[in-house]
């Protein structure tokens, strides 16, 4: 395995339908209609519905167990703070940074930012990851 550092990076981007939006309600039991009722969705303070953000968080999981640092990797922890709404069929790019690599076990931390198609940050945080050492 290549040698991990502070500074390396990971970023994927995507679009999220209203299949998307659907489907992740059935699989959380989230209904809420602000995701699912555009009626509702358009009186609320969003204008219009938004995905769900715990839906957009899982790209960080797609990046770090696929791409930074890979395959095996166990998440320890994510720490997150939803910055502005995302809307249906808006790009939206995860990124994954390393800040920092322990030395003493194979854990590291990484910043985890989301943008949307509007160069807007929409999620951060970090990340706690085990990965193979």
């Amino acid at each position: 395995m290549t040698q991990l550092q502070v500074g390396q990076k990971a970023q994927i981007t995507r679009k999220f339908t209203e299949h998307d939006v659907g489907h992740y309600s059935e699989l959380s039991l989230d209904f809420n209609p602000v995701h699912l009722d555009p009626d509702y969705a358009r009186k609320s303070m969003f204008g219009q519905r938004i995905v769900h953000g715990m839906l957009v968080a899982g790209l960080f999981s797609g990046l770090l167990g696929k791409h930074l640092p890979g395959e095996g990797t166990i998440y320890l922890g994510q720490d997150i703070q939803f910055k502005k709404p995302v809307y249906l069929d808006q790009d939206i790019t995860a990124t994954v940074e390393i800040i920092e690599v322990r030395k003493d076990k194979p854990i590291i931390t990484l910043s985890t930012t989301a943008i949307n198609d509007e160069d807007e940050i929409v999620i951060t945080g970090q990340a706690v990851v085990l990965y193979k050492g």
